[in-house]
């Protein structure tokens, strides 16, 4: 068996890599994009800033849309179901195929780059899945090669193991999780096991996330920082101090874990009926390449809207109310206001990047840094947006979309028992802190979508300590 555990290690290997050059291009270009952005504005420029963020936002979500509904249409939206449906006995075409893990990885970090509200958790599952197959059978039909190793692995039962573990390895590198990977794959995607199948994938995934996090420690934005192999806490733990708890934080966690299954179950409900109506639409089109073209208009228009009401919930706060948020958009149609690039608290919550935003939130000892308004905008906005962000034709996962939701109304929760008790520095009441309900009720929204349990408080975990 020596030779399974090898190619178990060499996807792990093989997916960590994939995982750190993923986050290392989503992180140089978004870098790059609000750099241009900062030069802008401190130039005075504020209409030419808007411009660079909706412009260089638009080219990607064009060339994102465009891969998976011209060159990969297997890689939309994030392939979860598909892996899921294969390692249940469903034959599905062209899933394993190279083109369709260069159009993935590609439309995948775009997207997100782009300011989409989406993340990279289920296209890397896709994309390891990919890894796992290809590895393991050492053949593309479509490059030609058929290479002389590991034939005693091509049959379906061992090539459905490594998608397996290459799919856990995916979750692994994203959360830097190796047991959360497992026990998403024994949870999620998979339904047969034994007990040598999950030693086997647990493997795969501490090498993925041992090499994306080895390959991170000294790398940033491809720029070497000279710490290679050094991990530093800081950066990876967000609760590094162990906090008392008392028996009455157990009255809020109870009041968000049913808020995140009842705004669970409406995210769903909500998303089933813009994905029927989106089919029912498109299939009205007779032709099928009017149809794409539509599909990819489609993903313009949620990135606009996204600009747009960035820009009007920047008014609001400066204004005061929501009330404004349609004169808003009228005085910013017409670009009449000089105030369009206000960095007020609401605004940053929706522009930022998909994790930092998510680090903000999770922050403990900032009970003052954001106030109701601008976390209730920006959960009614992230809420909308993100639900009908999901289905659409990009490579894009609904991780990172249900963490940062549930963290917003947390924080909300958070916020209301320091409006009543206070902010609390003594031992009793240290845990009346807004981030920490913010991480409780990310995992309670991420639980009442995907109704995963075990390992979703795994991976929270492993995210938070």
């Amino acid at each position: 068996e020596w030779d399974r555990w090898l190619l178990m290690g060499l996807i792990g290997t093989a997916v960590g890599i994939l995982g750190f050059l993923t986050h290392q291009i989503v992180d140089s270009l978004v870098k790059l994009k609000w750099d241009l952005v900062e030069n802008y504005l401190k130039d005075g420029n504020f209409h030419l800033a808007w411009v660079c963020v909706l412009g260089s936002g638009l080219a990607m979500v064009l060339v994102s849309s465009s891969l998976v509904l011209f060159f990969c249409p297997a890689g939309s939206p994030s392939g979860l179901p598909e892996i899921i449906g294969y390692l249940n006995g469903t034959s599905i075409q062209h899933l394993f195929n190279i083109k369709t893990f260069l159009g993935t990885f590609v439309s995948c970090v775009l997207a997100v780059a782009s300011g989409l509200f989406c993340g990279l958790e289920g296209p890397m599952v896709h994309l390891g899945a990919i890894l796992g197959c290809g590895l393991s059978q050492l053949q593309s039909d479509t490059l030609g090669i058929h290479l002389p190793f590991f034939t005693r692995f091509r049959n379906s039962a061992d090539k459905r193991s490594f998608i397996t573990a290459g799919a856990g390895a995916g979750i692994a590198s994203v959360f830097r999780a190796p047991i959360g990977g497992l026990l998403f794959t024994l949870e999620e995607v998979s339904s047969f096991w034994d007990i040598r199948l999950a030693w086997q994938t647990f493997f795969c995934c501490l090498m993925a996330t041992f090499t994306t996090d080895l390959l991170s420690s000294s790398l940033y934005g491809f720029v070497y920082r000279g710490h290679f192999g050094f991990f530093e806490a800081e950066k990876r733990i967000l609760f590094w101090n162990l906090l008392d708890m008392h028996v009455l934080a157990f009255i809020p966690a109870i009041l968000l874990g049913m808020l995140g299954g009842l705004l669970g179950a409406l995210f769903v409900s909500l998303n089933i009926k813009i994905n029927k109506l989106r089919m029912q639409f498109f299939n009205s089109i007779p032709k099928s390449s009017l149809s794409k073209t539509n599909k990819l208009l489609e993903t313009v228009l949620i990135l606009v809207n996204f600009c747009l009401l960035y820009q009007s919930n920047s008014l609001c706060e400066v204004y005061g109310g929501l009330v404004f948020v349609l004169a808003c958009l009228i005085l910013l149609l017409f670009c009449i206001t000089s105030h369009l690039f206000l960095c007020v608290a609401a605004a940053a919550l929706l522009v930022e990047n998909g994790k930092k935003g998510i680090t903000y939130l999770f922050m403990r000892g900032t009970h003052e840094e954001f106030g109701y308004t601008s976390l209730c905008t920006a959960l009614a906005f992230y809420f909308v947006l993100s639900c009908w962000t999901a289905g659409s034709a990009v490579a894009s996962g609904l991780v990172i979309p249900m963490l940062y939701t549930g963290a917003l109304y947390g924080r909300i929760i958070g916020l209301i028992l320091v409006s009543i008790f206070g902010v609390q520095t003594n031992e009793y009441g240290a845990w009346i802190d807004p981030g920490l309900f913010a991480a409780i009720g990310a995992a309670s929204f991420f639980s009442g979508v995907s109704r995963l349990t075990i390992s979703l408080t795994v991976i929270m975990v492993s995210m938070l300590n």
